[in-house]
């Protein structure tokens, strides 16, 4: 047998098992992602203490000094974990920014926790600039080391937490959410009805 035969087949092999492993972790990724999104969207059955913010440096926060949930007890939060080169947060901010409007004479505030996916996302001024680019004008918190994603347990951009006048994570909602939209239409619910508390 020709060596150059067996190591064409062993290279047509290789390609045919590589194209198999990627099909099957597409396949294994995206029931993944579709249980995740069945199991973590919506009103939490059991409320959850939300971990009092990560960060307590000047540096660290845009549009506010430093906050902590103790000192926004009494409010309702919605936080907001984006990237600002993530399409899906950056298309959710008009409806962010229309419901900031519609309760800005109510106990409820957006904390924006920007978590970086690639390095030029974690500098200050690129943060800043984005900010601005936005019209955001709610406090962000920078989470450069992914503390605060991991203490709440978090998995996607976007991903907003409600959370009630005492500290409780109440609810979490994940992707783009446009005005109007089902899912923008449930979130609101959801505050309004935590206002009420």
């Amino acid at each position: 047998m020709n060596l150059g035969m067996l190591s064409g087949s062993y290279w047509k092999w290789e390609m045919y098992m590589n194209w198999i492993s990627r099909t099957s972790l597409l396949l294994l990724l995206s029931l993944n992602l579709a249980f995740s999104f069945s199991v973590s969207a919506g009103k939490l059955e059991t409320p959850l203490p939300a971990p009092e913010f990560s960060q307590t440096d000047a540096d660290s926060w845009l549009n506010s000094a430093p906050l902590s949930l103790r000192e926004l007890r009494g409010k309702v939060i919605m936080l907001d974990f984006w990237t600002f080169d993530c399409w899906n947060c950056y298309r959710s901010f008009p409806w962010m920014r229309q419901l900031e409007q519609a309760l800005a004479d109510e106990a409820f505030t957006v904390i924006g926790i920007h978590t970086p996916e690639f390095a030029h996302e974690r500098v200050r001024a690129n943060v800043e600039a984005k900010i601005d680019e936005f019209e955001l004008h709610h406090p962000v918190m920078m989470d450069n080391q992914f503390i605060y994603w991991q203490m709440m347990g978090n998995k996607y951009w976007p991903t907003f937490y409600l959370i009630d006048k005492q500290g409780k994570v109440r609810s979490i909602y994940i992707g783009e959410t446009h005005v109007g939209s089902a899912q923008a239409r449930a979130i609101e619910g959801d505050i309004r009805e935590l206002l009420r508390e």
